[in-house]
């Protein structure tokens, strides 16, 4: 009985339906929805999802849907995860003109020409394509030209597959990057971690310590940043000050008056 009534409601959620949506969210009216979460539930039809027009933040993930076409009405839609399904075909986000973030690791995406319909999407600067932490993937990521291309075509990404690569901290990103995989290869040898037992620092124990220069104007410098920094410190507490006594006084204002009889 327990598996019969199970399967029934696996059933129903094979498509979205309002019903499903309502329950989901709470919302009576599906123009209200702005955010919705339907991950893992086996869903392969989507049904009227595309009479939220409102919709913001979208996670689809973890279902087997193959067919994006009623998406192609959520122009408002920002963020779309679609991982783990049995996605081959993006062609309906071409409409989805809002889109900033993209996940479709863990599909059946089978060459980068199946990303062409998103290159019109301005403000598309994060697509996901494979993720590592589970083991997400798709066929045009074993091309070895693949992040290369993936760049050329969308020249103004930020992230890609999870890693910076513009703007603030991809420099230091790829740098660590590096380095990680430079000293990966170093330690091992045939498959073996190789010991290395005279291991040396690469600088001496003094190189970190930081140096007071004698520089007449570095030095006449830091007395003039201390100044600033104490009177900075005095104005703070006095305007702490302030403010404590102008709330007292207030809070004295607002009780009742009380007359002796």
């Amino acid at each position: 009985t327990i598996s019969r009534r199970d399967n029934a409601c696996d059933a129903d959620y094979e498509k979205i339906t309002a019903v499903l949506l309502k329950s989901r969210t709470g919302e009576f009216d599906l123009e209200s929805i702005l955010f919705l979460k339907l991950r893992g539930l086996g869903i392969h039809d989507l049904g009227c999802i595309g009479e939220c027009i409102n919709l913001e933040r979208l996670d689809l993930s973890g279902n087997n849907i193959t067919n994006l076409a009623p998406l192609a009405s959520l122009r408002l839609l920002s963020v779309l995860n679609l991982s783990a399904n049995r996605i081959s075909s993006l062609e309906p986000l071409r409409s989805c003109e809002s889109l900033q973030n993209l996940n479709v690791a863990g599909n059946v995406i089978s060459s980068v020409e199946s990303l062409h319909c998103l290159q019109s999407l301005r403000k598309l600067e994060n697509i996901r394509l494979k993720d590592n932490t589970y083991n997400y993937s798709n066929p045009v990521c074993r091309n070895a030209s693949y992040r290369t291309v993936v760049l050329e075509m969308f020249p103004n990404i930020k992230v890609l597959d999870g890693e910076r690569v513009v703007g603030r901290g991809s420099d230091l990103y790829q740098l660590c990057k590096d380095i990680d995989d430079t000293i990966k290869a170093g330690l091992y040898k045939n498959g073996q971690l190789i010991e290395h037992p005279d291991c040396k620092p690469w600088v001496e124990d003094s190189y970190w310590e930081i140096k007071r220069s004698n520089n007449a104007i570095i030095e006449e410098a830091y007395k003039q940043f201390n100044d600033v920094l104490h009177e900075c410190r005095l104005l703070n507490n006095r305007a702490v000050h302030v403010i404590s006594q102008t709330e007292r006084s207030m809070s004295l204002k607002k009780q009742p008056k009380q007359y002796a009889i």
